[in-house]
Protein backbone atom coordinates (compact mmCIF):
# COMPACT_ATOMS: atom_id res chain seq x y z
CA UNK A 1 0.00 0.00 0.00
CA UNK A 2 3.01 2.34 0.47
CA UNK A 3 3.80 1.90 -3.24
CA UNK A 4 0.21 2.62 -4.17
CA UNK A 5 0.14 5.84 -2.13
CA UNK A 6 2.75 7.30 -4.47
CA UNK A 7 0.17 7.45 -7.20
CA UNK A 8 -3.19 8.11 -5.64
CA UNK A 9 -5.07 8.97 -2.52
CA UNK A 10 -6.72 5.80 -1.20
CA UNK A 11 -9.99 7.70 -0.91
CA UNK A 12 -10.08 7.88 -4.69
CA UNK A 13 -10.20 4.09 -4.93
CA UNK A 14 -13.24 3.62 -2.74
CA UNK A 15 -16.26 2.18 -4.46
CA UNK A 16 -19.43 4.08 -3.69
CA UNK A 17 -22.30 1.60 -4.15
CA UNK A 18 -24.84 4.28 -5.05
CA UNK A 19 -22.54 5.91 -7.62
CA UNK A 20 -21.97 4.71 -11.17
CA UNK A 21 -18.81 5.64 -13.06
CA UNK A 22 -20.01 6.97 -16.40
CA UNK A 23 -19.48 4.97 -19.57
CA UNK A 24 -17.59 7.93 -21.08
CA UNK A 25 -15.10 7.82 -18.20
CA UNK A 26 -14.59 4.07 -18.55
CA UNK A 27 -14.08 4.42 -22.31
CA UNK A 28 -11.52 7.21 -21.79
CA UNK A 29 -9.66 5.04 -19.29
CA UNK A 30 -9.47 2.10 -21.72
CA UNK A 31 -8.43 4.37 -24.59
CA UNK A 32 -5.72 6.16 -22.57
CA UNK A 33 -4.19 3.51 -20.30
CA UNK A 34 -1.09 1.80 -21.69
CA UNK A 35 -0.76 -1.75 -20.44
CA UNK A 36 3.06 -1.66 -20.58
CA UNK A 37 3.11 1.51 -18.46
CA UNK A 38 0.65 0.17 -15.90
CA UNK A 39 2.35 -3.21 -15.51
CA UNK A 40 5.78 -1.59 -15.62
CA UNK A 41 5.01 -0.03 -12.23
CA UNK A 42 4.80 -3.52 -10.70
CA UNK A 43 6.93 -5.79 -12.93
CA UNK A 44 10.42 -5.17 -14.33
CA UNK A 45 9.91 -5.46 -18.07
CA UNK A 46 12.53 -5.80 -20.79
CA UNK A 47 12.02 -5.25 -24.52
CA UNK A 48 11.63 -8.47 -26.52
CA UNK A 49 11.02 -7.60 -30.17
CA UNK A 50 7.72 -5.75 -30.40
CA UNK A 51 6.70 -7.00 -26.94
CA UNK A 52 7.98 -6.79 -23.36
CA UNK A 53 8.99 -9.73 -21.17
CA UNK A 54 9.42 -10.17 -17.43
CA UNK A 55 9.24 -12.60 -14.54
CA UNK A 56 5.74 -13.63 -13.55
CA UNK A 57 4.35 -11.67 -10.59
CA UNK A 58 1.99 -14.57 -9.90
CA UNK A 59 4.48 -17.42 -9.52
CA UNK A 60 8.08 -18.16 -8.60
CA UNK A 61 10.04 -18.59 -11.81
CA UNK A 62 13.61 -18.12 -12.98
CA UNK A 63 12.99 -17.80 -16.71
CA UNK A 64 10.65 -14.95 -17.72
CA UNK A 65 7.35 -16.13 -19.22
CA UNK A 66 5.30 -13.00 -18.55
CA UNK A 67 4.60 -11.19 -21.84
CA UNK A 68 3.13 -7.73 -22.50
CA UNK A 69 1.98 -6.67 -25.97
CA UNK A 70 1.82 -2.88 -26.52
CA UNK A 71 0.26 -3.45 -29.95
CA UNK A 72 -2.65 -5.53 -28.68
CA UNK A 73 -2.67 -3.87 -25.24
CA UNK A 74 -2.80 -7.22 -23.45
CA UNK A 75 -0.62 -9.28 -21.11
CA UNK A 76 -0.18 -13.03 -20.80
CA UNK A 77 1.38 -15.00 -17.96
CA UNK A 78 2.33 -18.36 -19.44
CA UNK A 79 3.32 -19.79 -16.06
CA UNK A 80 -0.23 -19.51 -14.68
CA UNK A 81 -2.35 -19.09 -17.80
CA UNK A 82 -3.65 -15.71 -16.65
CA UNK A 83 -3.98 -12.79 -19.03
CA UNK A 84 -6.00 -9.73 -19.98
CA UNK A 85 -5.73 -5.95 -20.17
CA UNK A 86 -4.53 -3.21 -17.82
CA UNK A 87 -7.71 -3.34 -15.74
CA UNK A 88 -7.64 -7.11 -15.31
CA UNK A 89 -3.98 -6.94 -14.26
CA UNK A 90 -4.81 -4.57 -11.42
CA UNK A 91 -7.72 -6.81 -10.41
CA UNK A 92 -5.44 -9.87 -10.38
CA UNK A 93 -2.28 -8.32 -8.90
CA UNK A 94 -3.68 -5.71 -6.53
CA UNK A 95 -6.98 -7.52 -5.86
CA UNK A 96 -8.96 -4.44 -6.85
CA UNK A 97 -12.61 -4.58 -7.77
CA UNK A 98 -13.45 -3.42 -11.30
CA UNK A 99 -14.47 0.11 -10.15
CA UNK A 100 -11.32 0.38 -8.02
CA UNK A 101 -9.14 -0.50 -11.01
CA UNK A 102 -10.90 2.10 -13.17
CA UNK A 103 -10.45 4.72 -10.45
CA UNK A 104 -6.76 3.89 -10.07
CA UNK A 105 -6.13 4.28 -13.80
CA UNK A 106 -8.21 7.45 -14.01
CA UNK A 107 -6.07 8.97 -11.26
CA UNK A 108 -2.83 7.78 -12.87
CA UNK A 109 -3.73 9.34 -16.24
CA UNK A 110 -5.42 12.47 -14.83
CA UNK A 111 -8.83 11.53 -16.16
CA UNK A 112 -11.72 13.23 -14.39
CA UNK A 113 -14.20 10.66 -13.07
CA UNK A 114 -17.80 11.38 -13.94
CA UNK A 115 -20.32 9.68 -11.68
CA UNK A 116 -24.07 9.37 -11.62
CA UNK A 117 -26.41 8.01 -9.01
CA UNK A 118 -27.01 4.36 -9.77
CA UNK A 119 -30.41 2.79 -9.34
CA UNK A 120 -30.85 -0.92 -8.69
CA UNK A 121 -31.95 -1.29 -12.31
CA UNK A 122 -28.80 0.47 -13.55
CA UNK A 123 -26.63 -1.74 -11.35
CA UNK A 124 -28.19 -4.81 -12.90
CA UNK A 125 -27.79 -3.45 -16.44
CA UNK A 126 -24.12 -2.61 -15.81
CA UNK A 127 -23.48 -6.09 -14.39
CA UNK A 128 -25.18 -7.71 -17.38
CA UNK A 129 -23.21 -5.65 -19.90
CA UNK A 130 -19.96 -6.56 -18.16
CA UNK A 131 -20.98 -10.25 -18.19
CA UNK A 132 -21.56 -10.00 -21.95
CA UNK A 133 -18.13 -8.45 -22.46
CA UNK A 134 -16.50 -11.23 -20.42
CA UNK A 135 -18.29 -13.93 -22.44
CA UNK A 136 -17.23 -12.24 -25.71
CA UNK A 137 -13.60 -12.05 -24.59
CA UNK A 138 -13.64 -15.71 -23.60
CA UNK A 139 -15.03 -16.54 -27.05
CA UNK A 140 -12.28 -14.52 -28.75
CA UNK A 141 -9.57 -16.43 -26.87
CA UNK A 142 -11.29 -19.80 -27.43
CA UNK A 143 -11.72 -19.34 -31.20
CA UNK A 144 -8.16 -18.04 -31.57
CA UNK A 145 -6.80 -21.06 -29.68
CA UNK A 146 -8.82 -23.44 -31.85
CA UNK A 147 -7.42 -21.80 -34.99
CA UNK A 148 -3.81 -22.18 -33.87
CA UNK A 149 -3.79 -25.39 -31.80
CA UNK A 150 -6.67 -27.65 -32.86
CA UNK A 151 -6.14 -30.06 -35.77
CA UNK A 152 -9.37 -29.04 -37.50
CA UNK A 153 -8.67 -25.37 -36.82
CA UNK A 154 -5.21 -25.60 -38.39
CA UNK A 155 -6.25 -27.78 -41.33
CA UNK A 156 -9.29 -25.69 -42.29
CA UNK A 157 -9.24 -22.26 -40.68
CA UNK A 158 -5.52 -21.50 -40.55
CA UNK A 159 -4.87 -22.92 -44.01
CA UNK A 160 -7.66 -20.68 -45.39
CA UNK A 161 -6.05 -17.56 -43.91
CA UNK A 162 -2.63 -18.62 -45.20
CA UNK A 163 -4.02 -19.21 -48.70
CA UNK A 164 -5.50 -15.71 -48.64
CA UNK A 165 -2.12 -14.22 -47.75
CA UNK A 166 -2.66 -13.50 -44.05
CA UNK A 167 0.63 -13.34 -42.16
CA UNK A 168 1.16 -14.72 -38.65
CA UNK A 169 1.44 -11.13 -37.42
CA UNK A 170 -1.93 -10.19 -38.92
CA UNK A 171 -3.62 -13.29 -37.49
CA UNK A 172 -2.24 -12.46 -34.04
CA UNK A 173 -2.92 -8.73 -34.19
CA UNK A 174 -6.56 -9.08 -35.23
CA UNK A 175 -7.06 -12.14 -32.98
CA UNK A 176 -8.61 -14.19 -35.80
CA UNK A 177 -10.22 -17.50 -34.95
CA UNK A 178 -12.10 -20.57 -36.07
CA UNK A 179 -15.25 -22.26 -34.76
CA UNK A 180 -15.29 -26.04 -34.95
CA UNK A 181 -17.78 -27.60 -37.35
CA UNK A 182 -19.70 -29.00 -34.40
CA UNK A 183 -23.16 -28.01 -33.20
CA UNK A 184 -22.21 -27.07 -29.63
CA UNK A 185 -18.43 -27.35 -29.15
CA UNK A 186 -18.02 -23.72 -28.11
CA UNK A 187 -21.22 -23.48 -26.03
CA UNK A 188 -20.41 -26.64 -24.09
CA UNK A 189 -16.86 -25.45 -23.41
CA UNK A 190 -18.08 -22.05 -22.20
CA UNK A 191 -20.67 -23.58 -19.88
CA UNK A 192 -18.09 -26.03 -18.52
CA UNK A 193 -15.89 -23.00 -17.75
CA UNK A 194 -18.70 -21.45 -15.72
CA UNK A 195 -20.15 -18.96 -18.21
CA UNK A 196 -23.91 -18.48 -18.00
CA UNK A 197 -26.04 -19.66 -20.94
CA UNK A 198 -28.07 -16.46 -20.55
CA UNK A 199 -25.10 -14.34 -21.68
CA UNK A 200 -24.03 -16.78 -24.36
CA UNK A 201 -27.49 -16.29 -25.83
CA UNK A 202 -27.72 -12.51 -25.30
CA UNK A 203 -24.40 -11.97 -27.14
CA UNK A 204 -25.64 -14.15 -29.99
CA UNK A 205 -22.80 -16.64 -29.64
CA UNK A 206 -25.26 -19.39 -28.79
CA UNK A 207 -28.72 -20.05 -30.21
CA UNK A 208 -31.12 -21.52 -27.65
CA UNK A 209 -34.30 -23.40 -28.59
CA UNK A 210 -36.93 -25.05 -26.47
CA UNK A 211 -36.81 -28.86 -26.55
CA UNK A 212 -38.90 -30.86 -24.11
CA UNK A 213 -36.77 -33.95 -24.75
CA UNK A 214 -33.55 -32.19 -23.74
CA UNK A 215 -32.30 -32.61 -20.13
CA UNK A 216 -32.97 -28.97 -19.20
CA UNK A 217 -35.82 -28.39 -21.64
CA UNK A 218 -33.59 -26.46 -24.07
CA UNK A 219 -31.06 -27.19 -26.81
CA UNK A 220 -28.10 -25.00 -27.57
CA UNK A 221 -26.34 -24.44 -30.90
CA UNK A 222 -23.17 -22.56 -31.82
CA UNK A 223 -24.07 -19.67 -34.12
CA UNK A 224 -20.69 -19.62 -35.88
CA UNK A 225 -20.22 -23.38 -36.38
CA UNK A 226 -17.62 -24.14 -39.08
CA UNK A 227 -16.59 -20.53 -39.74
CA UNK A 228 -13.43 -18.46 -39.59
CA UNK A 229 -14.02 -15.57 -37.21
CA UNK A 230 -13.12 -11.90 -37.02
CA UNK A 231 -13.60 -10.29 -33.58
CA UNK A 232 -15.25 -6.86 -33.75
CA UNK A 233 -13.79 -4.36 -31.27
CA UNK A 234 -15.01 -1.15 -29.69
CA UNK A 235 -12.95 2.05 -29.83
CA UNK A 236 -11.43 1.01 -26.50
CA UNK A 237 -10.57 -2.51 -27.69
CA UNK A 238 -13.30 -4.53 -26.00
CA UNK A 239 -14.87 -7.37 -27.99
CA UNK A 240 -18.41 -6.45 -29.07
CA UNK A 241 -19.20 -9.30 -31.45
CA UNK A 242 -17.93 -11.39 -34.35
CA UNK A 243 -18.08 -11.67 -38.10
CA UNK A 244 -17.85 -15.18 -39.53
CA UNK A 245 -17.26 -16.64 -43.00
CA UNK A 246 -18.33 -20.18 -43.79
CA UNK A 247 -15.78 -22.41 -45.53
CA UNK A 248 -18.06 -25.21 -46.75
CA UNK A 249 -20.28 -25.33 -49.83
CA UNK A 250 -23.50 -25.44 -47.81
CA UNK A 251 -25.92 -23.47 -50.02
CA UNK A 252 -28.47 -23.25 -47.21
CA UNK A 253 -26.09 -21.35 -44.95
CA UNK A 254 -25.20 -17.67 -45.30
CA UNK A 255 -21.67 -17.10 -46.60
CA UNK A 256 -21.12 -14.29 -44.09
CA UNK A 257 -22.70 -14.04 -40.66
CA UNK A 258 -22.43 -11.33 -38.01
CA UNK A 259 -23.35 -11.27 -34.34
CA UNK A 260 -26.90 -9.97 -33.88
CA UNK A 261 -27.45 -6.56 -32.29
CA UNK A 262 -27.26 -6.70 -28.51
CA UNK A 263 -26.79 -4.44 -25.50
CA UNK A 264 -23.08 -4.19 -26.31
CA UNK A 265 -23.09 -4.48 -30.13
CA UNK A 266 -24.94 -2.23 -32.55
CA UNK A 267 -23.83 -3.00 -36.09
CA UNK A 268 -24.77 0.40 -37.52
CA UNK A 269 -22.58 2.20 -34.95
CA UNK A 270 -19.39 0.13 -35.31
CA UNK A 271 -16.62 0.11 -37.92
CA UNK A 272 -14.51 -3.04 -38.14
CA UNK A 273 -10.84 -2.31 -37.47
CA UNK A 274 -11.36 1.20 -36.06
CA UNK A 275 -9.64 0.22 -32.79
CA UNK A 276 -6.43 -0.60 -34.66
CA UNK A 277 -6.68 2.35 -37.04
CA UNK A 278 -7.68 5.18 -34.68
CA UNK A 279 -4.15 6.34 -33.83
CA UNK A 280 -3.09 6.48 -37.49
CA UNK A 281 -6.33 8.25 -38.43
CA UNK A 282 -5.71 10.89 -35.77
CA UNK A 283 -2.05 11.25 -36.81
CA UNK A 284 -2.76 11.49 -40.54
CA UNK A 285 -6.09 13.31 -40.16
CA UNK A 286 -7.36 11.10 -42.95
CA UNK A 287 -9.39 7.91 -43.29
CA UNK A 288 -10.50 5.68 -46.16
CA UNK A 289 -13.74 3.78 -45.57
CA UNK A 290 -14.07 0.60 -47.63
CA UNK A 291 -16.56 -2.22 -47.90
CA UNK A 292 -15.69 -5.90 -47.85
Amino acid sequence: MIFLAKFCNLENLKFHPNKLISRDTIDRVFETARVEEVIGEFVQLKKAGSNFKGLSPFSEERSPSFMVSPVKQIWKDFSTGKGGNAVSFLMEHEHYSYPEAIRYLAKKYNIEIEETEQSDEQKQQADERESMFLVSEFARDYFHRILLDDNEGKAIGLSYFKERGFTDETIEKFQLGYALNNWDAFSSEAINKGYNLKYLESTGLTIVKQDLLAPNGVKQFDRFKGRVLFPIHSMSGRVLGFGGRILTNDKKAAKYLNSPDSDIYHKSNVLYGIYYAKQSIAKEDNCYLVEG
